[in-house]
């Protein structure tokens, strides 16, 4: 089950329309053998579209699809494989497990289909439920299976044929908190011992940023950035995908020109109010009076009771606190500086109470100017 030169999967142009609403608009990606890449984004952005586009699920309107360089959809042509032709398999968020199957037959049945030979079917079978713990329960019917469980039983029947690709849509949704955590860590070593191509649709920031090889955030049926969890988390390629992201503090201002390695934003703060002037890093391309926005994390401001002695730390800002939430770990603080309120995480010993001035700060390498 380890090929892993098996598994190409490539994106060009895609586009699909729903009468006038353009759900995918353009899509261009590669997909490497062996990798796992999530598809991320809210709801609506066009990411199960995608997904659906890639399993022949959906007919495209434009571009083309293309798994180990077989062309699989072409919009131009009018080419369209179906599913079965398509040798992927797909892990649903519904689970699609058939009750009055034992869990054999349930994993089993794709191989039937296709006229597997019995031994090699119970072979096949056999090793598929073993990898994903399940093999002691292959005689017990599916309505005897808890929600993990018949999770499991659907990953199962998803890679028993050695399909080239495996779709997920979503697949961990209807699981509690504690439950979707452990299926996580089993869906990436699953996916790293059996080496298949991965490509996974979430709206879960956590989820993606934990299982994948590389996220694709997504909006309004478009790419809005492709990279790592690190880079996605630190480097956010727009002002979306840093409020998209984690938690992000946005602050719209505008582009003053470029500081040396970095760059100088100007934030107002109210009628009556002198504005910050505030020093980042990126803004590439902005050009002097542009609209922009400085997006600092939370965990990157630190929070003084006093003015900081000489010399000052950079972009020192007053403000006052508005209130806090204590988290356990950590204590989620929210203040005001003027028309704006920032949000600061705090060792949860920190004791504030609100309407008392505290000072901000941070680094300008944690500052980062964003375009709409």
């Amino acid at each position: 089950m380890s090929e892993r030169a098996r598994g190409f999967v490539e994106l060009d142009r895609l586009t699909k329309r729903f009468g006038p609403e353009v759900a995918v608009r353009e899509l261009s990606l590669a997909v490497a053998p062996g990798e796992f890449v999530t598809l991320l984004g809210p709801s609506g952005c066009g990411k199960t579209t995608t997904l659906r586009c890639i399993a022949g699920l959906e007919r495209p309107d434009g571009g083309e699809i293309r798994i180990d360089g077989t062309l699989v959809a072409a919009a131009a042509s009018g080419l369209h494989l179906n599913p079965e032709e398509r040798n992927i398999g797909m892990v649903f968020q519904s689970y699609a497990v058939w009750p009055h199957m034992t869990v054999f037959d349930n994993v089993a049945y794709g191989l039937r289909v296709r006229r597997t030979g019995r031994s090699e079917t119970r072979r096949l079978t056999t090793r598929a439920l073993e990898l994903v713990g399940l093999g002691e329960l292959a005689e017990r019917y599916a309505t005897r299976l808890s929600g993990g469980q018949r999770q499991r039983v659907a990953l199962a029947r998803a890679i028993v044929y050695q399909p080239q690709v495996v779709l997920f849509d979503e697949p961990l949704s209807n699981l509690d908190a504690k439950l979707r955590e452990q299926m996580r860590v089993e869906l990436i070593r699953l996916q790293r011992e059996v080496g298949i191509t991965s490509i996974y649709v979430t709206h879960d920031q956590a989820e993606a940023l934990v299982m994948s090889d590389r996220v694709v955030v997504m909006d309004r049926g478009v790419i809005q950035q492709i990279g790592d969890a690190r880079t996605i988390y630190a480097r956010p390629a727009n002002a979306f995908v840093a409020n998209f992201i984690g938690v992000a503090n946005l602050l719209a201002g505008r582009f003053l020109g470029r500081n040396g390695e970095g760059c100088e934003v100007e934030v107002p703060l109210g009628e009556g109010r002198q504005p910050l002037r505030l020093h980042a890093i990126g803004g590439a391309g902005a050009v002097p009076g542009q609209r922009v926005f400085l997006s600092v994390r939370p965990e990157d401001i630190a929070l003084h009771l006093e003015r900081p002695n000489r010399p000052a730390p950079a972009n020192l800002i007053e403000g006052a606190v508005v209130d806090t939430v204590y988290l356990g770990a950590s204590l989620d603080c929210r203040v005001s500086v003027g028309s704006h309120e920032v949000g600061v995480q705090l060792n949860h010993y920190a004791q504030l109470v609100p309407g008392q001035k505290v000072f901000l700060s941070f680094p300008p390498e944690h500052g980062l100017c964003l375009t709409e």
